[in-house]
């Protein structure tokens, strides 16, 4: 059995990263390989043979049915449990020699876990240094809550309450940002909101960003690139070459069928 390994890997081992016309995001996020990567519980096998390169800024979506793996290929990636066996690398964008730790992780789930007895400030600013209460502060801003700063999170609605969760998560300035089917629990026009808040604050500060969801539109809005795995092993790949911000066309709708007929296949 191994360990998550951490350290950085050869570059050699990635082919170089080419930017798609249409991405202006910044590259400060991490490269992640995956190789061989497997998963038990017990007699269960939940991850299988499993390999996967993610480069640095970009933003992938996993989506599949219930079961087949994605949010316990999210909890590996994000250190909240061990591989049974393989490798997750990671290589910083920012430098070569510069490894990524736990630290330089982030992820939201659905629930946005914000503590009852904190104000939603103390919230954002949770696992700060008070030199970084500022950045936390103009996180509110950004995600709309400046005037909520002061409010306890049971005052406020899902949407917030997740806006609060993504503020809080960013503060950490994370290489990487794992969501765990954030929005899932939202209605219809706060998640359409909370997908655009989350492509405009990616596009700003240029992190990776990894999507479990079930819901294939929202991975096409959001990914470069979207994932099926079925039964632990990745059946398909979809390239999502559609310019940003990304509306509904006949392309767009094109793909989201080819894509939710492969998830209905498996």
């Amino acid at each position: 059995m191994s360990n998550l390994n951490l350290n950085f890997y050869d570059s050699s081992l990635i082919q170089p990263i080419t930017e798609p016309e249409t991405s202006t995001v910044p590259a400060n996020g991490a490269d992640i390989l995956i190789e061989q990567l497997y998963k038990f519980y017990g007699d269960v096998k939940v991850l299988e043979d499993l390999d996967l390169n993610i480069q640095a800024g970009e933003f992938v979506a996993i989506v599949g049915r219930s079961g087949c793996g994605k949010s316990t290929l999210l909890r590996l990636i994000a250190q909240l449990e061990n591989v049974s066996y393989g490798e997750i690398k990671f290589q910083s964008a920012r430098n070569f020699r510069e490894g990524i730790t736990s630290a330089d992780i982030r992820v939201m789930f659905q629930d946005p876990r914000l503590l009852p007895w904190k104000s939603v400030l103390h919230n954002a600013q949770l696992g700060l240094a008070k030199e970084q209460y500022a950045l936390a502060a103009t996180l509110l801003e950004k995600v709309g809550l400046k005037d909520k700063a002061n409010q306890w999170p049971a005052q406020l609605s899902g949407g917030q309450r997740q806006r609060a969760a993504l503020a809080r998560a960013l503060a950490h300035t994370p290489r990487i940002l794992l969501l765990d089917e954030p929005l899932g629990a939202l209605d219809a026009l706060t998640r359409l909101e909370m997908q655009n808040l989350i492509e405009c604050l990616w596009k700003e500060q240029g992190f990776t960003a990894i999507l479990v969801t079930h819901d294939v539109s929202e991975a096409v809005q959001l990914a470069d690139r979207i994932i099926l795995l079925d039964q632990g092993h990745i059946a398909r790949n979809f390239q999502v070459d559609l310019p940003r911000p990304r509306k509904k066309s006949i392309a767009f709708t094109q793909l989201e069928q080819q894509v939710l007929d492969a998830v209905l296949a498996t």
